[in-house]
């Protein structure tokens, strides 16, 4: 299986993202919205990483599964982990090798073309961290997905993934108000019918032989302008952090 025969690709659905691809490191272009979540994110993941390795992503091996023009991927390099970002759309991958050369970051920022489940064949057991960032409610089998992210960790690794939940609030949130009001990202960026509850994420990673460790929602005020993160409501966006194989480490 090939990059461009990937039967768990909705090439539509990738070509939202490929036709902005020009966009991926414009702060004020269409990605604003994952250029300001960006910390956030970065942050929660180094926390997750401590928590099981008691240290964070520096000299860490680490895969972003569907990392768009590598947004993430690169400030993850520059925290010091050995970072593989790989994505289908090949525009959006041009995008970050531009940006990785432009900042000097190819040392230890790569990109590449294939299809997860192609590179879970290929490279099993060689990451600590593995990371698939608002991906999931945009391919036709997300549970084939988090097997391939199980199979690419290292015994003990750490899988941290983030999507939308699916409810009235959500579909209020994420697409009225996200692409129609605020205009945040483009209309018809999302699909309702795509997004995932906690517990079926919960039940996807638990069947691929993942135990959960954390979770927590990510919030926007638009009068304020400002993105924050809480444990207690999970309402739309949310992240959550698996382990493969062990209870979280205790942290000082």
């Amino acid at each position: 299986m090939t990059a461009h025969t990937a039967h768990n690709a909705d090439f539509d659905e990738i070509g939202k993202f490929t036709r902005l691809a020009d966009e991926w490191w414009d702060r004020q272009g269409a990605f604003k919205s994952l250029h300001d979540i960006n910390p956030l994110r970065l942050d929660w993941i180094e926390d997750q990483t401590c928590a099981f390795f008691g240290s964070r992503l520096n000299g860490k091996k680490v895969l972003d599964v569907g990392c768009g023009g590598g947004i993430l991927s690169h400030s993850m390099a520059v925290r010091g982990a050995d970072v593989l970002g790989v994505d289908l759309g090949e525009q959006n991958l041009q995008a970050g090798q531009i940006h990785a050369e432009r900042t000097g970051m190819t040392d230890t920022l790569a990109f590449r073309c294939v299809a997860i489940e192609e590179l879970a064949s290929e490279q099993a057991g060689m990451y600590d961290v593995v990371t698939c960032m608002e991906m999931l409610e945009h391919v036709p089998d997300p549970s084939a997905i988090v097997r391939a992210c199980f199979a690419l960790l290292k015994p003990n690794g750490v899988f941290v993934t983030s999507t939308i939940n699916r409810n009235p609030k959500s579909y209020l949130f994420a697409i009225v108000g996200a692409e129609y009001v605020l205009r945040l990202v483009d209309k018809g960026t999302h699909d309702f019918n795509k997004f995932i509850t906690p517990a079926e994420l919960d039940d996807m990673a638990i069947r691929a032989g993942f135990a959960r460790d954390n979770m927590t929602g990510l919030h926007y005020n638009p009068l304020t302008k400002r993105f924050w993160l809480s444990d207690s409501n999970v309402d739309v966006n949310y992240m959550m952090s698996f382990v493969k194989g062990r209870s979280p480490k205790a942290v000082g």
